[in-house]
């Protein structure tokens, strides 16, 4: 997987960017791998410091085992009235220092993108509504960053002639 350096940490160059200082500080899995439930009511901020939602969901690709999309509601009290918008994961920045996410759009631009209510959602899995969304927000298409070997590691099955017998082992799980 192709790599880039933030200040702090190495991330993926198709997902959220990482800044802060949590890698350096946090024990546990943190911050390059979590639970999604960790994630959960994070709030994000616009480029121009407004919180203008906070993290509903976070949407994966079975296929590919990516994630596509964060959901984030905006607006509303109490989830009632709220706007859903769905949001490329590679636009998101984790910023570990503050825990929240960044987006790189004004407040104003956020308020007039793309979104849905709780009872119609839009189909995330049609390749034109998602490159359009992907189009607002600036960011490539998350299923066209797939590089040489993810092509090939696709469609790859694992067999047992795949594992290494000489691997060491830590409370019975292969490292």
């Amino acid at each position: 997987m192709r790599t880039q350096k933030s200040s702090s940490t190495t991330t993926p160059s198709m997902g959220a960017h990482i800044v802060g200082e949590g890698s350096e500080t946090s024990a546990g899995p943190g911050p390059e791998v979590m639970a999604a439930s960790t994630l959960d009511s994070d709030k994000i901020l616009s480029t121009d410091g407004e919180e203008v939602g906070k993290v509903k969901e976070i949407m994966l690709d079975v296929q590919t085992g990516r994630i596509a999309y964060v959901v984030m509601s905006s607006g509303g009290f109490l989830g009632i009235g709220d706007k859903l918008m769905a949001i490329p994961w590679s636009a998101l920045t984790l910023d570990t220092t503050r825990k929240c996410f960044l987006l790189s759009l004004s407040s104003e631009r956020v308020k007039n993108a793309p979104g849905f209510d709780k009872d119609h959602w839009p189909t995330m899995a049609d390749r034109t509504w998602a490159t359009s969304l992907h189009q607002y927000y600036g960011r490539e298409p998350y299923w066209q960053q797939l590089g040489a070997d993810d092509e090939y590691e696709r469609g790859r099955v694992v067999g047992a002639e795949d594992l290494d017998p000489d691997a060491p082992e830590s409370g019975g799980v292969k490292l």
